[in-house]
């Protein structure tokens, strides 16, 4: 059966550098649920983030009923309803245009939440400074529906805010978000000197636990816009509390031949259970599960969750065409939908893969169970703790139901 399967070491080993990098820097870290939401993983990170940060009602309710500390949260739009819901618990509110706050400010401020200094409101801002080479996941292209520019803020009427939110990068290093300040600076910093701003929140898409990203300069940057400012400082990174934490394992149902290409198909789906393959587009690390004990030769690379008396092969890029003398065997992995380029990528394997062999897809545990579907009704694959003694904890198994209850 398809799985889901979370290191829960792996998770405090994030968790535990994301505490570090804050209290070093004197901010506050919210995890962010858009990239990361199991709840019942809460427990074992909780202590060491700050809160959470939600896109909307629900993901908001989440963060008050699983994580129960600061819940941040900013929607490019909300509905009377909406904000009605979130001004009884939300500690931050943040709004994406001056509509939508001068639809809502008199209802926001009238509250006694805002009134007694429990809920803080802001606006996200776009300081136009493209740093990614992703344009789906660039918030700054000309156009974009996500921020206001600073010529929409001159002679506004900015009563009852109090903070200001950007959030511009993904997957990026800390040198990206140097240049994204010293552009802030420029359109925005005169608000930030404001007495009346205490709060500016930075966002996510920082890679904080990747092994490369440089950390001091992250904290000496959160203590210069503090210093700079006189204000608070939050960071929002889902990724980075989630990133090599988790894997995806799925079964060979088929493998066969058709136009010079060897085609396998699996239980699980791209578009269906790790979209970013195809919007991104992403291509995943891939091992094989062997039931062997012996290992392969040299220091192998091994997926964020392995399981006793398992050893791992690591695919490689495509070699070949079949009849190739090349050790490595090409295999072209595809998925059991109708959907044609429902099609993970090529990959090369020491040996022919057959049915029943198991493939274990790293890095499974960010942005992918927030955004699965069972499109073509495909199960859905289970969703698994791995305790830091090795025990698994199924946590959830869907079932037919699942899929039918989902539209009736």
């Amino acid at each position: 059966m398809a799985s889901y399967v979370i290191s829960i070491a792996a998770l405090k080993r994030n968790a535990a550098i994301l505490r570090e990098v804050k209290e070093a820097a004197g901010c506050k870290l919210v995890l962010a649920l858009k990239g990361f939401s199991c709840w019942k993983a809460f427990p074992f990170i909780r202590e060491d983030l700050d809160g959470c940060c939600a896109s909307g009602l629900w993901e908001a309710r989440l963060a008050r009923e699983h994580f129960g500390k600061a819940v941040v949260t900013y929607s490019p739009g909300y509905t009377a309803e909406e904000i009605e819901a979130l001004l009884e618990f939300t500690t931050h509110l943040d709004f994406n245009s001056l509509s939508q706050w001068f639809r809502y400010r008199e209802t926001v401020m009238a509250h006694p939440r805002f009134k007694s200094g429990e809920l803080h409101c802001g606006l996200r801002v776009n300081p136009q400074h493209s740093t990614g080479s992703t344009p789906l996941y660039d918030p700054c292209v000309p156009g974009s529906r996500l921020g206001i520019t600073a010529d929409q803020l001159e002679g506004a009427d900015l009563t009852g805010l109090s903070g200001l939110h950007f959030h511009t990068l993904c997957e990026q290093d800390s040198d990206d978000l140097e240049t994204t300040l010293a552009e802030l600076d420029r359109r925005f910093g005169h608000l930030l000197r404001s007495p009346q701003f205490t709060y500016l929140n930075m966002g996510g898409g920082h890679w904080i636990t990747k092994p490369f990203y440089d950390r001091d300069r992250l904290i000496r940057l959160v203590r210069e816009a503090r210093e700079k400012y006189n204000l608070e400082v939050w960071l929002e990174p889902g990724e980075a509390a989630a990133i090599h934490t988790g894997v995806l394992r799925s079964e060979v149902i088929d493998v066969f031949e058709s136009a010079g290409h060897r085609l396998v198909i699996l239980d699980v789906s791209a578009t269906g259970h790790m979209p970013d393959v195809l919007e991104m587009p992403y291509r995943p690390d891939v091992f094989l599960a062997e039931k062997e004990h012996r290992r392969p030769a040299g220091e192998p690379t091994q997926p964020a969750v392995t399981f006793k008396g398992e050893t791992y092969v690591a695919a490689s890029g495509p070699q070949s065409s079949i009849g190739s003398p090349q050790s490595a065997i090409p295999h072209r992995l595809g998925c059991p939908t109708c959907l044609a380029g429902d099609v993970i990528g090529d990959y090369a394997f020491p040996r022919e893969l057959k049915p029943g062999d198991i493939l274990v897809f790293d890095d499974m545990a960010h942005y992918t169970m927030v955004k699965t579907t069972t499109f073509n009704g495909v199960p859905h694959p289970a969703i698994v703790l791995q305790h830091e003694d090795g025990s698994l904890e199924t946590i959830r198994e869907f079932t037919y139901e699942d899929f039918r209850d989902r539209l009736g």
